[in-house]
């Protein structure tokens, strides 16, 4: 059986799937014939290297030292002594009410904001955090006493809100003040704000600082190996996101990324074994994430992996698990046809296909494939119908049109 590699997708971070067909079956007097299909269309599944990974920021917000209340913030209103107290014993929400209770009756006592947003923050409330820290700035900076911590868990929690052109000269401030020693976690922060922001050489320097500080910082070196992936770099990617995966074998966007990196390679290398040993890499990182999190994406690109492996039935048994689920995606029927195909088990194909034809009826590819199985399994009329449909999809494709005129004398 011959087999092609996989291809990548020209859109960012879907791995796609490019599959081989066996030359020789036979189908009445011709041989049907399949190129290597492209990703499908419409449904693809998304593996999360497109998702974000959750934030992993590396010290809570009640390591930040807060300033002690000071005698102009004291007074029956405007005592904030309590709420301080309680934010120590860390029981953030009775903090951030009694700390609300003082703002309300005093809306100029900064320490009273202040300790409602670092409560806030303990709570994992960043907007509302934001909103309390930048009160408590903005009354610092008034009186001419800004105060770093209050600045730099400001912009801690204007990235961890998504307000990351907010929270970037906040967090440039934090790593380039004199005398500072900025930790991993705020070079962490100051790089995800200008990954967002698409400042990325910034934001690899960034990276690159935080790994320094704390060489186990997995979310750090996750953008480092992401950067490196979206720059078409997989030598580099693969090698950073195996060093995330180590540091923290539970980082499942980690595996994620890294299993779609060691696809992407497979494919740029063709058929050799180079992309073999990429596949087996493929299938043992998505092994691990399947073990984290199995959820469709997950099984997807485990399935992908196995094919490229040309471990047929291991992929089908995978992806069969992801088609029970009613609300499956098309492009992950389509994946559960191939491997039955190319371990000949073309019933299964064909009802997989069948089945993701009317999930993705626009998908040129899935026509392709069960049009295939149809005229292997001698089913000429049912080929030719779904040839067809491929070739007014894609009416340049030419196989389509071949395969169509190769079965229209069969198809009676």
């Amino acid at each position: 059986m011959n087999r092609k590699s996989f291809r990548r997708s020209a859109v960012l971070i879907f791995a796609s799937v490019a599959l081989a067909a066996p030359a020789h079956a036979q189908s009445g007097a011709t041989r049907p014939r399949r190129v290597p299909p492209a990703q499908p269309a419409a449904d693809t599944q998304q593996p999360a290297t497109a998702r974000q990974p959750a934030q992993q920021p590396t010290r809570r917000a009640d390591d930040a030292p807060l300033l002690t209340p000071s005698p102009a913030a004291q007074g029956s209103a405007g005592d904030t002594a309590r709420a301080y107290a309680l934010f120590q014993q860390k029981q953030y929400a009775e903090a951030a009410r009694e700390a609300k209770r003082v703002a309300e009756a005093d809306p100029s006592n900064s320490e009273a904001w202040k300790i409602a947003g670092f409560a806030q923050f303990g709570l994992k409330q960043y907007a509302e955090a934001a909103a309390d820290l930048q009160r408590a700035l903005d009354l610092q900076r008034a009186a001419g006493a800004e105060d770093p911590n209050t600045a730099d868990a400001l912009g801690k929690s204007y990235a961890l809100a998504e307000q990351h052109e907010r929270a970037l000269p906040l967090l440039v401030a934090a790593t380039t003040r004199a005398g500072a020693k900025p930790d991993a976690e705020t070079y962490y922060f100051r790089g995800l704000a200008e990954y967002r922001t698409k400042k990325l050489d910034d934001a690899v320097r960034s990276f690159e600082a935080a790994v320094k500080a704390d060489p186990k910082n997995a979310v750090s070196l996750f953008y480092l190996g992401r950067i490196a992936y979206e720059r078409g770099q997989p030598d580099a990617a693969i090698s950073t996101l195996n060093r995330a995966t180590t540091a923290d074998p539970r980082f499942t966007e980690g595996w994620r990324l890294l299993t779609v990196a060691y696809l992407l390679r497979a494919g740029q290398a063709g058929a050799g074994p180079k992309a073999d040993a990429d596949y087996l890499s493929a299938v043992r990182t998505s092994d691990a994430l399947l073990k984290l999190s199995a959820d469709e994406s997950a099984m997807t690109l485990n399935g992908q992996a196995l094919i490229g492996a040309q471990q047929f039935a291991r992929a089908a048994a995978v992806l069969e698990r992801a088609a029970a689920n009613p609300n499956v995606q098309g492009s992950t029927l389509y994946l559960l046809g191939v491997a039955h195909s190319r371990a000949k088990n073309f019933p299964r194909a064909i009802a997989a296909l069948e089945r993701a034809a009317a999930k993705s009826p626009e998908d040129v590819n899935v026509y392709r494939e069960l049009g295939y199985a149809l005229e292997v399994s001698k089913q000429y009329a049912k080929a030719l119908a779904a040839y067809e449909r491929g070739a007014q999809l894609a009416p340049n494709d030419t196989d389509l049109k071949e395969s169509a005129d190769r079965v229209r004398p069969f198809a009676k």
